[in-house]
């Protein structure tokens, strides 16, 4: 029962601390991707809290799970974890565990589902606006060109992705800032951020008293948006993606004094146009090292009083 509520403090704990810890930090916004990877190991660790909690008070609460997880076990292992003695309050906490699982599960595939949906959505739009031509097979080309007064650029994921532009955006971007822009959302596709965007929509949905959860969300959408201008950056330049950035969305009025629902582009072109310094290597393999031991905290947790024993 010990080991069970150590792993539970310990997954509450880092769901109410690093929200904090890392809005106090500066570095995320020089090494995106390191700062999505440090997200991801503590959510992945304070699910692994989690899912470990609700094993082990499982196992004090019913003779059957006790003898499935610990089938192979020596008997000193099994006594070690002193799983006896508290079975209704393992029980009522592996129950409510194993819901916030469940939720979790349903959670996902109804994000899953939905951007499935709109996906349909979009493509049979797509077909609408443009037409396939006699002989052309759907999602043949991967740069479709629709006519439309709003300049705007898009990639529309799938087994056949497909980067969207209009006609308008067309006329605005000069010189290799339709390069930048496909590079850009090159970057989405290839790092799998979709991905990222369904899990933390899915978990700050289900779960929205959570901070760790709330705090994901928020900032998967915004760094997978720096880590692409860095992607398009290395490749053709910041002042050209940041040009580009303002061609597509000057007329929008997110670069005027009132404040706009896409708020993050002006500090996004701010950051492309005054560089600060990256971490040093070093640094960053330092973090990456770091963000990599979370998820094994709740394991050692979870064996280290089965391997004493054993000793």
């Amino acid at each position: 029962m010990l080991v069970s509520l150590a792993l539970l403090l310990l997954g509450a704990l880092a769901a109410v601390l690093t929200p904090r810890l890392m809005a106090r930090a500066r570095w995320p916004e020089r090494e995106p991707v390191v700062a999505l990877w440090v997200w991801q190991c503590v959510v992945a660790g304070v699910l692994l809290s989690f899912a470990l909690s609700m094993t082990f008070s499982a196992a004090a609460a019913w003779q059957a799970v006790r003898g499935h997880v610990f089938a192979p076990a020596p008997h000193a292992v099994v006594e070690a974890y002193a799983l006896g003695g508290h079975g209704r309050w393992s029980a009522a906490m592996a129950v409510l565990l194993a819901f916030g699982g469940v939720w979790s599960a349903v959670m996902l595939t109804r994000e899953v589902h939905r951007a499935q949906m709109r996906r349909r959505q979009r493509r049979a739009e797509l077909l609408v606006r443009a037409p396939l031509l006699p002989g052309e097979k759907p999602g043949s080309g991967r740069l479709v060109v629709l006519e439309g007064e709003r300049p705007d650029a898009w990639w529309l994921p799938g087994a056949a992705p497909q980067l969207v532009i209009t006609t308008t955006a067309l006329r605005r971007l000069k010189g290799r800032q339709l390069d930048a822009v496909l590079a850009h959302e090159q970057g989405h596709a290839n790092a799998r951020h979709d991905w990222l965007l369904h899990c933390s929509d899915a978990l700050a949905t289900g779960f929205p008293q959570v901070p760790v959860f709330a705090a994901f969300r928020d900032e998967m959408h915004r760094l997978v948006e720096l880590a692409a201008d860095d992607v398009a950056s290395k490749r053709f330049g910041r002042l050209t993606i940041a040009l580009a950035l303002v061609e597509l969305n000057e007329d929008r009025g997110v670069f005027g004094p009132c404040p706009a629902p896409d708020a993050q582009l002006p500090l996004r072109v701010n950051r492309l146009l005054t560089p600060a310094d990256r971490l040093t290597a070093g640094r960053r393999l330092r973090l990456t090292a770091a963000a990599a031991m979370v998820p094994v905290v709740p394991l050692l947790v979870a064996f280290i009083p089965g391997l004493s024993a054993l000793r």
